[in-house]
């Protein structure tokens, strides 16, 4: 994992951006929410508490803070979590590395979810964040994570623009993503104007890590969650691996 794109320097942006994007995103994130509860109630129907990894700005985990009776997450973006902690006040927030943080307590589930683990650079990595979600979930709890696209689903050479404006601020959006052996390499420029601070430009590299469907489930095996299902979702989406540990 190398350094932090500037977008998660820029948690406004971020936040203005993918709302703006999509009209409905709040009624999908709930609807996601909703969907991502099903699997688990039906797994650990009496699951309490939940820890939400790569947590950003608090989005999802707004949506589940009246389904489980104790939440937390955990990112390690202290600009997002800055955000976060207005989103969701009185909810423990903590700034950490998903390979190697340390809480007090155990979780009935843990999420990382929008394909952050792909952030890793490696297997060994990879390895090391699942056998730090187990070493926090309890006997009977349940993991779920988002991964990204299987190096045989990758798509390069893709090309999306979005323009959208938030709350008196209008953000451009243009990304081009490569594959480049067992990576994608999405670099993407945002232009950024608004009444206050005139017009700013950054830059954003995000390289994601094709992992295979073997090393996912040699993670969760890692983690002391030798069985390991994956479900598909929706078909813009990379689908959802589901643990339970014994």
């Amino acid at each position: 994992m190398g350094e932090l794109s500037p977008i998660y320097r820029h948690a406004e942006v971020y936040d203005a951006f993918y709302q703006g994007r999509n009209r409905s995103y709040e009624a999908e994130e709930e609807e996601r929410a909703r969907t991502l509860v099903g699997y688990v109630r039906a797994r650990n129907a009496s699951a309490s508490s939940l820890l939400d990894v790569a947590c950003g700005t608090g989005r999802n985990l707004r949506c589940l803070v009246q389904e489980f009776e104790h939440v937390e997450g955990l990112d390690l973006a202290e600009d997002m979590l800055r955000v976060a902690r207005k989103r969701l006040p009185g909810v423990p927030l903590h700034q950490g590395d998903m390979r190697d943080f340390h809480l007090d307590r155990r979780f009935d589930v843990i999420t990382c979810l929008f394909s952050s683990l792909a952030y890793l650079n490696d297997a060994e990595q990879l390895n090391a964040a699942l056998r730090c979600f187990g070493r926090h979930l309890n006997p009977g709890g349940v993991i779920v994570v988002e991964p990204w696209y299987l190096p045989e689903d990758a798509q390069s050479g893709r090309v999306v623009a979005d323009v959208v404006t938030v709350g008196g601020q209008t953000i451009s959006r243009v990304s081009h993503t490569v594959v480049e052996g067992r990576t994608s390499r999405m670099r993407a420029h945002f232009l950024v104007a608004d009444s206050e601070n005139g017009i700013y430009h950054f830059t954003d590299l995000h390289i994601l890590s094709l992992f295979t469907r073997q090393e996912y489930e040699k993670a969760f095996a890692e983690a002391g969650v030798p069985a390991v299902e994956f479900i598909r979702t929706r078909r813009d989406r990379p689908g959802l691996y589901i643990g339970v540990k014994p």
